[in-house]
């Protein structure tokens, strides 16, 4: 599976378009309290826990953008967006979510 945040895949031509699709993932406030109980864990290890918390939930929302996508048929994702949301007013949560358009390249 080709994902790609570019409209086109260079040496491909897009064949079929598949749709508009997304993948998910979120991070819990426990992650929160942790990484802001102190300003030094914001410059030690807490800060490295937070961005691998992050980067793992950018990989599953990846994962699962490539899943719906080959559930339509896709062989590549075109125009792939990354958003990060802040949930929740006491208790705080991430979500990360992945966007773009299945297609079929050849």
């Amino acid at each position: 599976m080709i994902i790609t945040t570019t409209s086109s895949v260079e040496g491909k031509k897009i064949i079929r378009y598949l749709g508009v699709i997304a993948g998910e993932a979120a991070i819990g406030s426990s992650l929160f309290d942790d990484l802001f109980k102190s300003i030094k864990g914001i410059v030690t290890s807490r800060t490295t826990r937070f961005e691998n918390d992050l980067m793992n939930a950018r990989n599953l929302a990846l994962k699962e953008l490539e899943k719906n996508a080959a559930g339509l048929g896709a062989n590549a994702v075109v125009g792939v967006d990354l958003d990060y949301e802040v949930l929740g007013a006491g208790e705080l949560m991430v979500m990360v979510i992945a966007n773009g358009t299945a297609v079929e390249v050849a």
